[in-house]
């Protein structure tokens, strides 16, 4: 029995090692930050199996690439800071329909409507995640103040102004457990693995080949995705 307690016990501490994978250094400036996405509250009638899953932020100092991406096909949702080049730009790929809206510098992003107006407290509690030290940060929205949400953070990765074009401007580090709401859907990003890579500057670059629409329908589009 002490034998099997043993075992059990080693079962798990290997679980949790491999279960959220650091594949780099503290304090890289260049690499990825792979996500799962928990549907705590799931809107629309098609199964969650079918939704994305996967959230990848590929960075380089300042350069920023957020990718949500479906379990088939080349579909998502991409959101781009490129600050050298002046690209703030948000990408949607929906059933090989592709369109784009162009943010200016200072202004939050497309889909992130129904949190706009989050209140942010820094708070003094800590955890690890994928061997990084995280920060906590209580966050609520416009929508129920009472609702409180847990958000960490790390500053162990060199990027600089994650969380700009965000409503979490306040936080200041890399968000490494978070949540989204978008019509009556609550996500749940988790990060699993930290890779240090080069990434090319051409992933930094403009989408060709998207056709531009104005912030209120790019909403409209990404709350439909996410709800559908």
């Amino acid at each position: 029995m002490r034998f099997l307690n043993i075992s059990f016990a080693a079962g798990v501490m290997l679980l949790a090692i491999y279960s959220c994978n650091d594949r780099g250094n503290k304090y890289i400036d260049q690499g990825e930050v792979h996500y799962s996405i928990e549907y705590v509250k799931s809107s629309g009638t098609m199964p969650v199996d079918l939704k994305p899953h996967t959230l990848v932020v590929s960075f380089k100092q300042d350069k920023i690439l957020f990718e949500i991406l479906a379990p088939f096909g080349n579909q998502g949702i991409m959101n781009l800071i490129n600050p050298q080049a002046e690209i703030y730009d948000t990408y949607i790929n929906m059933l090989g329909v592709r369109y784009y809206y162009s943010s200016s510098p200072g202004e939050i992003y497309p889909g992130f409507r129904e949190m706009e107006g989050a209140e942010v407290n820094l708070t003094s509690n800590t955890t690890t995640i994928c061997g990084y030290s995280c920060k906590n940060a209580e966050v609520t929205f416009p929508s129920d103040r009472k609702k409180v949400y847990s958000f960490w953070y790390t500053d162990e990765i060199n990027v600089n102004n994650s969380n700009f074009l965000t409503p979490f401007q306040e936080i200041d580090g890399v968000l490494m457990s978070f949540y989204y709401i978008m019509g009556g859907s609550v996500l749940r990003f988790e990060a699993e693995s930290v890779y240090k890579k080069e990434i090319p500057d051409k992933a930094f670059e403009k989408r060709p080949k998207y056709r531009l629409v104005n912030k209120k329908d790019m909403d409209k589009i990404i709350t439909d995705m996410v709800n559908l």
